[in-house]
């Protein structure tokens, strides 16, 4: 598949900003996060920041974007339309959550009840972000029992850090917090080794005589259907070179997982600022890194219609 930026940053930026999001509203609202002013102003900024950003980004990729609003009404049967009523409900809570916590200086009562409706609302729609690609068959790759978890645990992971970094930054670090993160990183890496075996051996059941129909004998392409590149192949013929995607995907363990867990590990032993340096570099490490990862897992996606152009 054609990894267009704005499906890579997209999926990047709001999977981070709704797992700080989640971690927000369920944290804070039952105190293990203080109401500090700042803190609340930064971080629910950064995490509605990441989310409109990405939401945003992703209106790039569609041919006509003023007929978005059209999409919201087939929420019944796609997955794509239930992921932008989800988006929208959530905006919901998370801003209550927001002028509760920002403006009156408080997180609970209330504040919490909205604070956990956001944080579910969040979950949601990372699930249903998910289910797009995990939904669509002719992609053996993303129809895999990994792209759901995968979704979960990568949203969780960079909104982990990225609240690490924030409670550090503001001088009010708990190990709690950096463990949990340094945790859902290595668990992140781990599952995206699983996800990269699993699609390396994975075997494609159609061919092209199941493509076609026609089960006698072995089928085989007279002539291009085209004499050019057509939208399908742009789109969805999309080829990697091996060598490319090897190195790709040293660099997304490095940036994404190997870098951020040994700055994680090394802000345990350093006192403030040390630790919230390292802890803001790992946020920034594993963001570039998951821009990566995001771009592989299109890339690296091959779509059933190009057995009719004999690959």
């Amino acid at each position: 598949m054609h990894p267009a930026f704005s499906v890579v940053f997209f999926t990047t930026a709001t999977g981070a900003g709704y797992g700080l999001l989640a971690l927000l509203g369920a944290f804070a609202g039952q105190g293990f996060i203080p109401p500090d002013f700042w803190l609340g102003l930064v971080g629910m900024g950064l995490a509605l920041g990441l989310i409109s950003a990405g939401l945003l980004s992703s209106a790039g990729h569609l041919g006509r974007p003023e007929r978005a609003w059209r999409a919201f009404s087939q929420w019944q049967s796609s997955w794509l339309s239930r992921e932008g009523v989800a988006s929208v409900v959530t905006f919901v809570p998370a801003g209550l959550f927001g002028i509760g916590w920002v403006f009156l200086g408080r997180t609970n009562g209330w504040v919490t009840v909205a604070g956990l409706l956001a944080a579910i609302g969040a979950i949601v729609t990372v699930c249903t972000t998910g289910m797009i690609y995990a939904s669509l068959k002719p992609i053996a790759q993303w129809h895999s029992r990994f792209t759901l978890p995968d979704y979960l645990i990568f949203s969780a992971m960079t909104g982990s850090v990225l609240l690490n970094a924030l409670l550090q930054g503001f001088a009010i670090g708990s190990n709690p917090f950096l463990a949990a993160a340094l945790l859902l990183t290595v668990l992140g890496w781990g599952l995206k080794l699983a996800t990269w075996r699993h699609n390396d051996r994975l075997e494609i059941p159609t061919n092209a005589n199941t493509a076609t129909g026609l089960a006698g004998g072995i089928v085989r392409s007279m002539e291009w259907p085209h004499t050019e590149e057509n939208y399908l192949l742009k789109e969805m013929g999309f080829r990697i070179a091996r060598k490319h995607s090897t190195k790709l995907r040293q660099i997304t363990q490095v940036l994404a997982f190997a870098l951020p867990a040994l700055l994680l590990v090394s802000a345990f032993s350093l006192p403030w600022p040390y630790a919230a340096v390292l802890s803001i570099a790992a946020a920034i490490a594993q963001f570039a890194g998951m821009l990566v990862e995001r771009w592989l897992f299109f890339a690296e996606a091959k779509h059933t219609v190009t057995l009719y152009y004999g690959r």
